[in-house]
């Protein structure tokens, strides 16, 4: 059995990359993707490929709408979507994408600090898996692919 995995969410720490490495040692086969993760790009790529903006709403909803495009895909075309919400910033993204991965009926699994439970209420009740480590996440697509508890 293989997995596609859309991981959407924070992108300032190395979550992603610890659980692409717990499915790697794990030898699960599953297809990762994400967003685009370099800040930078993501923020300003809507203003670099169309032209500036002058007002700030304008140069954040260009690259909105194009990073929208990858980030649809990815959520539509995953067999489970994990969303990571971090604790440097309030990521209403990574609220969207979790509202958006529901509303399509994917399997969802959330992965936040135990701080948020109340905050993520709504979004946590949508999930199937509420984790509060990338561990976690392994563990669980270790189980559904192979139907094998960690050991």
């Amino acid at each position: 059995m293989s997995f596609k995995i859309y991981l959407s969410g924070e992108i300032h720490t190395d979550w992603r990359e610890e659980i692409e490495e717990g499915c790697k040692a794990a030898g699960l086969k599953v297809k990762i993707k994400g967003p685009v993760t370099d800040h930078a790009a993501s923020d300003d790529c809507g203003v670099t490929i169309l032209g500036a903006e002058d007002n700030k709403f304008w140069h954040d909803n260009k690259g909105a709408k194009i990073n929208a495009i990858r980030t649809r895909k990815g959520i539509e075309d995953a067999d489970v979507v994990v969303v990571r919400f971090g604790e440097q910033y309030k990521q209403w993204n990574a609220a969207f994408d979790a509202g958006y991965a529901a509303a399509l009926g994917k399997s969802l699994i959330i992965l936040q600090r135990p701080e948020h439970q109340h905050a993520l209420k709504e979004v946590d009740a949508a999930a199937l898996a509420v984790c509060e480590s990338p561990l976690q996440v392994v563990q669980i697509l270790t189980y559904v692919i192979t139907g094998k508890l960690p050991g």
